[in-house]
């Protein structure tokens, strides 16, 4: 079986000690086990999330309006290293 190296921060990995159901449970067994959101937060599904509620309220527009307006490019990390 293939493996990858991660790196998580140190409250990550002592949440995976603790899941452990016994000592030499392996961390890639207990992220098995774990519960994951299907799908995520995409567009897709807030269209599926619009399409039930029906058409959304001027307000809301605005609102996103605003928000895409304050948007801003992320900083490209490549460029200063």
């Amino acid at each position: 079986m293939a493996t990858k190296t991660i790196s998580v921060d140190l409250e990550a990995y002592e949440r995976l000690v603790r899941a452990r159901r016994h000592p030499k449970e392996s961390f890639s067994q207990v992220i098995h086990r774990a519960e994951w959101e299907e799908g995520g937060r995409t567009c897709g599904a807030f269209l599926e999330v619009l399409r039930e509620v029906g058409p959304m309220s001027a307000e809301s527009i605005e609102l996103l309006e605003s928000a895409q307006a304050q948007d801003q490019v992320p900083e490209d990390r490549w460029l200063n290293e």
